[in-house]
């Protein structure tokens, strides 16, 4: 009896994990169970003109875009050279200079993609959850993110700061600012730009992670010289 015992329940246990991996991921890496899903609790549908940084600065109102599929079944592959050549290929036209809109979509390889516009309800994006709930693939992907800040005056030696899972590029008004390459977790203020301008009026910050298996996720602030966050700023579309 405890030898039947002993071999029926690592049986057990292996068939009820392969029952969920094969109801949890389908042979693309995407998850296949696609009943109720919601972005809840972790974004929110953009319903007032404008909305501020968060208490440390923290810009949580964002144009993103749904995944583009990006094979990577490891994040090893993240070098430089592959992160600069992967986020700077142009998967649909405009990809560097058109502002999109709320349901506007681009063709990426025959497959229609949509912009949404939302409001993240943490300090980070939690772009597998967005994806999750979009019925979308949520590994091995990239995803594009724009938003616009309005400042109420020309701001000098101000720094981008940024977090991300894995890697990431980002751009300030068309200008490359900082760059996250390797396999990463987020972790705020990973890393920090050069000295920057903002301009009076609208500035467009430019995202674009790439992520194999694992979550995906980023944030991102301004931050002063002393370090502090600048937060006189309004995110507006």
């Amino acid at each position: 009896m405890k030898m039947f015992r002993n071999t029926l329940i690592p049986g057990v246990a292996f068939l009820v994990i392969s029952v969920f991996q094969g109801w949890f991921f389908s042979a693309d890496g995407a998850e296949e169970n696609n009943v109720g899903r919601t972005f809840a609790p972790y974004f929110l549908s953009v319903t007032t003109p404008s909305r501020r940084p968060d208490a440390d600065g923290f810009l949580q109102r964002w144009l993103l875009l749904e995944p583009i599929d990006k094979p990577n079944r490891s994040n090893t592959v993240f070098t430089d050279s592959y992160v600069r050549d992967a986020l700077y290929t142009e998967y649909f036209p405009g990809q560097f200079t058109v502002l999109p809109g709320d349901g506007d979509t681009v063709s990426v390889e025959g497959r229609e993609l949509k912009w949404h516009a939302l409001d993240a309800t943490g300090f980070n994006v939690k772009l597998f959850r967005f994806a999750y709930g979009l019925n979308k693939q949520s590994y091995g992907v990239l995803f594009r993110a724009v938003t616009v800040v309005d400042a109420p005056r020309e701001m000098r030696n101000v720094r981008l700061a940024v977090g991300s899972n894995s890697a990431s590029m980002w751009w300030l008004n068309g200008q490359e600012a900082v760059s996250l390459f390797g396999d990463r977790r987020m972790v705020m203020d990973d890393a920090v730009s050069k000295r920057l301008t903002l301009k009076k009026g609208r500035n467009i910050i430019r995202g674009a992670v790439i992520n194999g298996p694992g979550m995906s996720d980023f944030c991102v602030r301004f931050i002063d010289e002393n370090g502090d966050p600048v937060k006189d700023l309004e995110i507006r579309f």
